[in-house]
């Protein structure tokens, strides 16, 4: 006869975990290996286990319904989540699962369940819940209380606001728990309710949902269809996970990496590999048209080898200012402080900023090179050009980053395209090769005749 594997019941039976066992599983989770994770969810007590698997973002609840083995496992399981949190589950697992998934629930969370599937991940219909507390404008309060008593035992996830919707599922209005409770028992609902309700449309994407959340400071939203039917409730706990996965990613395209659909330790080498050299390939192909640009100017350099000397504070100012303005012009964009109608008033502002920060920076090499001890046996007897050169150059280059880390967001955002995607890297490796164009360029005019 065959072992059979226990179950968390079986193991709460005979070595139950301790409350700090549990507590330090919770806050350790991310950093625990796959088989770790398996043999410590395994030895808690049911209730902890599923506390423990509710409190778990998607990638890792579908990991540990992909070990269960019995069909009746799973079920008990999948069974625990609310028809958004299914849904998520489908889509973290891949089509191929949808259909066992489905079989494993009930008919009425089927069927909200495939509603939900229907729209994008990433948009209001794929993050709502369909489970919300409903009114009838014609209620009293009375009727209104004792309703609401009925639909939190069956039908509501959370409760935060009541929505009053008429005979089509139309929304009518809202009205917040204290409202009601602090209204007289005869009053009608139509009377009390909120008609100025801040509403999302199902294909709202997730990044302007959370700028809407931010905004209002509420705890739940209504989610309409193009004709007003009320659709489900979109809660700050939804959108929260949203946000810090949206911002994830902005984060690694910032750094230069593909974004990562899974915690760092669960990536294996070859999907850390594909996701870092793709990257890492553009940006070296993009390099290359550095060497290209430096070997252009093969013969001022044989000339004049202490131009090398600031190879790299060019190329580092160049690319740092740029680096700066992108990263700040994409949080604004993401914030919404900055539309793309507002491009004009950016560059106006960049070229500002950019002219004043190369002018400071210009002065500090100015003084460096002509006050320095040793200036005449280090850059030779014609320092002063150089320091003419250094100077204009890093006023040249410092504006020129700022206006290229700045715009890049507003091209990618005009195409569509994700304005994160104009990276630290990217971004430097653009600034660097007209820096070198630039340097080079001013040195040619400025030490002809001298050192030219």
């Amino acid at each position: 006869m065959s072992e059979e594997k226990n179950t968390p019941q079986d193991v709460a039976q005979s070595s139950p975990a301790t409350e700090n066992d549990f507590m330090l599983m919770a806050t350790s989770w991310s950093a625990l290996s796959h088989e770790d994770r398996k043999e410590k969810f395994n030895t808690l007590p049911r209730t902890e286990a599923e506390e423990l698997f509710l409190s778990l973002n998607t990638h890792d609840q579908a990991e540990l319904i992909q070990e269960f083995s019995g069909l009746l496992e799973k079920r008990s399981w999948v069974r625990l989540l609310a028809p958004d949190d299914v849904a998520d589950l489908i889509q973290e697992l891949g089509v191929d699962s949808k259909e066992e998934i489905l079989n494993l629930i009930d008919p009425q969370t089927r069927r909200e369940v495939t509603a939900l599937l229907a729209y994008a991940e990433d948009n209001a219909g794929g993050l709502m819940s369909s489970r919300f507390a409903r009114l009838r404008p014609d209620m009293t309060v009375d009727e209104a209380i004792r309703y609401l008593r009925l639909q939190s035992k069956t039908q509501v996830e959370t409760i935060y606001y009541a929505y009053v919707m008429d005979a089509h599922q139309k929304l009518l209005g809202v009205v917040s728990f204290r409202e009601l409770f602090a209204a007289s028992n005869q009053k009608i609902v139509s009377e009390i309710m909120e008609t100025d309700i801040v509403k999302i449309p199902v294909e709202m994407d997730q990044e302007q949902i959370g700028r809407i959340f931010s905004q209002q400071n509420l705890m739940a939203l209504p989610v309409i269809d193009s004709e007003g039917i009320m659709q489900g409730i979109l809660t700050f706990d939804d959108v929260a996970d949203a946000i810090q996965q949206e911002a994830t990613e902005d984060i690694q395209k910032f750094g230069g990496v593909e974004s990562l659909e899974a915690p760092y330790f669960n990536l294996t080498f070859f999907e850390m590999f594909r996701k870092r050299g793709g990257w890492l390939i553009l940006l070296f192909l993009g390099g290359m048209f550095t060497t290209t640009a430096i070997s252009y100017f093969q013969v001022e350099i044989e000339r004049a080898v202490v131009l090398t000397f600031f190879l790299p504070l060019i190329i580092a100012s160049g690319g740092n200012s740029g680096s700066q303005a992108s990263t700040l012009i994409i949080r604004a964009l993401a914030l919404g402080e900055v539309r793309l109608q507002d491009w004009w008033r950016v560059i106006k502002k960049e070229i500002l900023i950019g002219l004043a920060l190369g002018l400071l920076l210009g002065t500090i090499g100015l003084i460096r090179i002509l006050a320095w001890p040793g200036k005449v046996s280090q850059f030779g007897e014609h320092y002063a050009y150089l320091a003419i050169t250094v100077f204009f150059t890093l006023l040249c280059i410092v504006p020129y980053g700022t206006i290229t880390g700045s715009m890049l967001p507003f091209v990618l955002k005009k195409f569509n395209l994700d304005p994160a995607s104009a990276s630290a890297p990217f971004v430097a490796t653009l600034v660097d090769v007209m820096g070198l164009v630039i340097y080079f360029s001013i040195a040619s005019y400025v030490l002809k005749g001298v050192l030219l």
